[in-house]
């Protein structure tokens, strides 16, 4: 890890990265195994996603697709959207974050308070607050489209941009295996956007072949799996969207997982009361599923996951009562 010790940073998107790692011991105590947690929610914006959002940024102003002052636009969930405003904050590039209104609204209020342009977009027909499903991020893409032909802006387009995979590949995963020395078994991660899964999984596959990566999905909704679709509407914000994800090489999943709302709501609430770990859903699927796995066919194994985001993106839901 970086020691930061007597260094003065010339910005915050400089502080993006060198998490730590935490072994969940109060959590692991009646089962078989180990698992190792990297806090990612001690970024600058409080989420993974502000290493993709720097890499994208950097990424696109060495290949000249961003051009100096040119406006920044991306759809997201509210965490890419909070990296994106703090990169372009300190770079000095206009940003717009198009996000459903269905997302926690705690996400829109720091994007703005960063100096964003937040754009809510409706939530389809019978969709439920606080439960974005695919059809609703097909209205929030539509609108992202628009927003970027109407102002010649350049799109971050995480779902699809190579930083998202780069990020992970060059940083989070290098991390992974210093701090671990080599010595894990399984990776699981919660499918979001695939860029946390693609890059990780492959850097690590790389150095350690016989390295398992698991592929976490919420119940009903394991789309990528090939399940049927019997809850697009579920409350694990910032991913299962029941959409392909380009990003994704489906030769490094080693299986797939789900979990349901409950099993992540109540991973989240063991974490922080056992743990002292204040997260959000999906860290809260990628704890669940892990659990499951060390009850069953990963017995004994040491897991390697991510805490994603923090709970404080979540007080207006029903995650903390």
């Amino acid at each position: 890890m970086f020691d930061y010790r007597g260094i003065i940073l010339d910005g915050a998107h400089q502080a993006i990265g060198s998490t730590p790692m935490v072994r969940l011991s109060r959590l692991t105590k009646e089962v078989e195994g180990e698992i190792y947690a990297k806090l990612e929610y001690l970024n600058p914006g409080f989420s993974k996603k502000d290493r993709i959002a720097l890499q994208i940024i950097e990424e696109a102003e060495l290949d000249g697709t961003l051009l100096p002052g040119q406006t920044v636009v991306e759809m997201t969930s509210g965490n890419t959207g909070t990296g994106l405003a703090i990169v372009c904050a300190v770079k000095g590039y206009p940003f717009v974050a198009v996000m459903s209104t269905g997302n926690s609204i705690e996400r829109a209020r720091m994007m703005r308070a960063l100096g964003a342009e937040v754009v809510l977009v409706e939530q389809a027909a019978g969709s439920i607050p606080g439960q974005v499903s695919g059809e609703d991020l097909a209205l929030v893409d539509a609108e992202t489209l628009r927003i970027v032909q109407e102002r010649g802006a350049f799109r971050a387009d995480q779902f699809h941009h190579r930083g998202s995979v780069l990020a992970h590949e060059l940083h989070t995963a290098e991390e992974i295996w210093e701090q671990t020395g080599g010595a894990f078994d399984v990776f699981v991660d919660f499918a979001g956007s695939g860029g946390t899964f693609a890059g990780c999984a492959g850097r690590l596959h790389a150095y350690k072949p016989a390295i398992r990566s698991y592929l976490v999905e919420p119940e009903g909704a394991p789309y990528l799996a090939g399940g049927t679709l019997t809850h697009p509407n579920h409350s694990l914000q910032g991913g299962g969207y029941s959409m392909a994800l380009p990003l994704v090489d489906r030769s490094l999943i080693a299986g797939f997982l789900t979990v349901t709302d409950e099993e992540s709501i109540a991973a989240c609430r063991r974490l922080a009361r056992e743990e002292g770990i204040f997260a959000g859903y999906s860290s809260g699927a990628n704890v669940a599923a892990a659990l499951q796995l060390l009850k069953s066919r990963e017995r004994g194994a040491r897991i390697v996951l991510t805490i994603n985001d923090s709970g404080l993106k979540y007080l207006s839901t029903d995650l903390y009562p």
